[in-house]
């Protein structure tokens, strides 16, 4: 079974190919089709940005579709950037104009600066709707390190870790991350889901 998942981020994209490699159901992205599509995210919560994508991205294509809404949120900057978290320094910013952006905000704040990824992921299929959340709380750091994350993985240090995400390996992030959290409990479901069919 084809699952179309609504990304143009080729790193997200990658991640969710991996998480699902070793399943029946095949995962393509916007990014492969080519697709530019931009879906407005006026939700509120993550989980109304995912349903939102979901919906019309399936009635785009008319294939089952994975989206998720996903972002950081920063205790001391009270839960900022939350949905904000892609375009925090402005429409058309960079990872770094909105690293360097957060950097600057706790600046004056004590160490450490606690945080978490959150991704929320929803599953349509025209009938079928399911929903998964996943959690990495950590820690935001006043330098970049590494060059294998994207976003905001530069300057975040996972709890029980001394390595960015941008430090570690792909394997070893999906092992950790967010969105490989909500993924695998999307890919469980689903798998149930086809079981039953």
């Amino acid at each position: 079974m084809k699952i179309l998942f609504a990304t143009q981020n080729k790193g997200k994209a990658e991640e969710v190919k991996a998480l699902f490699a070793d399943s029946p159901f095949e995962i393509i992205s916007l990014y492969d089709l080519g697709n530019s599509i931009d879906v407005p995210e006026t939700g509120a919560t993550f989980q109304e940005n995912a349903h939102i994508k979901a919906k019309t991205i399936y009635k785009i294509y008319n294939v089952p579709v994975i989206a998720d809404d996903s972002g950081l949120a920063i205790e001391q900057l009270d839960g900022r950037p939350g949905v904000y978290s892609a375009r925090y320094a402005g429409e058309k910013c960079t990872y770094d104009d909105n690293n360097i952006k957060v950097i600057t905000e706790l600046k004056d704040f004590p160490e450490p600066h606690r945080a978490k990824f959150i991704s929320y992921a929803v599953f349509y299929d025209g009938k079928n709707e399911i929903e998964a959340i996943g959690e990495l709380n950590g820690r935001i750091i006043k330098e970049p390190r590494g060059k294998n994350g994207f976003g905001y993985d530069p300057i975040f240090i996972p709890d029980g870790f001394d390595k960015t995400i941008s430090e570690l390996e792909l394997d070893e992030k999906n092992k950790i991350s967010h969105r490989a959290k909500s993924i695998a409990q999307m890919k469980e479901q689903l798998m149930k889901l086809h079981e039953r069919k």
